[in-house]
């Protein structure tokens, strides 16, 4: 029978390792006392209206138990939605850019301007958002209703196409205006996951596929992005999580509406989180207990999506295999 080898730990490599199980037990011990606080908070609200019921309901009215989560979870979706759809392609270019094009004295540069990018304070990006981006980007969302408004999510109510005197109000507080500004948020947390991965892609396979005649593109085509593959998704869906709970920049921008709207670039959005926002000041105690339930809703969503990048990351294998 084969022998069993085991190394022998010193006093150093046992305190580093039940200091870092502690550290995990502590995480997770957090995670679910959140989840149980909001739980038990929101009990009284989910007992009143039922479960389902919370889900399928687009009103809030808790005051008169006519309330739930089916508006404000789906304009949820849609914000983050469009945030992803900006924020991947322009973080996957930024963090390939850095990593491969850019000359070596530049890359600090460009890195310590994305680290920056990523800790301005979402409040800044709302403000910029409602009182610059927004009046410019009434012409795109013009556009786009105007050639593209066949496709459903791209339709505005009331505008026909290439009408010149369209009031441009319907464009404004939109959810495609809340998707750009938090695209631009989340893509350089995005892009600082994926610059660190495509840095370590191996030198040997990259100098490999050039002495086969790639070109700088086949190299990445080839070599950087399936070895970045998990870094791709892991970037993305943390950047989705983060979308998926960004509150002030969303508040300052939407006009919520409580009904289901799935119109991006027509006026009224909503999102779970400015709703939380929007009524915690004034809500009774049944009103706060319905909220709970709509930060339960959210907390489990952000879960649902960080286990499912999880378990994707791993599947992928980040660099075990490449074409090169």
């Amino acid at each position: 029978m084969p022998r069993r080898l085991s190394a022998a730990r010193g006093l150093g490599d046992r305190a580093f390792r039940y200091q870092l199980t502690a550290t995990g037990g502590i995480v997770l011990a957090i995670m679910a006392a959140v989840g149980l606080f909001l739980l038990l908070r929101a009990g009284q609200a989910l007992r009143a209206r039922g479960v389902w019921a919370f889900l399928t309901t687009a009103e809030w009215q808790p005051d008169v138990h006519r309330f739930g989560i089916a508006a404000v979870l789906t304009g949820t979706l849609l914000i983050a939605a469009v945030a992803v759809t900006i924020s991947v392609p322009l973080a996957i270019g930024t963090a390939l850019f850095i990593s491969d094009v850019a000359p070596r004295p530049l890359r600090r540069t460009l890195v310590t301007m994305v680290d920056l990018m990523a800790a301005v304070p979402s409040v800044v990006y709302g403000l910029w958002g409602l009182f610059f981006l927004q009046e410019h980007v009434i012409g795109l969302s013009r556009w786009l209703s105007d050639w593209l408004g066949w496709i459903p999510f791209l339709h505005v109510d009331g505008v026909r196409p290439g009408e010149p005197l369209a009031s441009q109000s319907v464009y404004t507080a939109s959810t495609f205006v809340a998707g750009i500004v938090v695209a631009l948020m989340v893509a350089p947390i995005q892009c600082s996951v994926m610059r660190e991965v495509f840095a370590q892609a191996p030198a040997g396979e990259r100098e490999g596929a050039y002495a086969l005649g790639a070109t700088r593109w086949g190299m990445i085509r080839a070599v950087v992005l399936p070895y970045g593959m998990g870094g791709i998704i892991g970037g993305t869906m943390l950047g989705l999580g983060r979308a998926l709970g960004e509150t002030i920049a969303v508040y300052l921008i939407i006009s919520p509406v409580f009904a289901i709207q799935p119109h991006i670039l027509q006026t009224g959005a909503n999102s779970v989180s400015s709703l939380i926002a929007l009524h915690y000041g004034d809500a009774s105690t049944f009103g706060m207990s319905a909220l709970m339930a709509a930060g339960l809703a959210l907390f489990l969503l952000t879960l649902a999506v960080n286990f499912t990048a999880s378990s994707i990351v791993a599947r992928s294998r980040s660099g075990a295999q490449s074409e090169a």
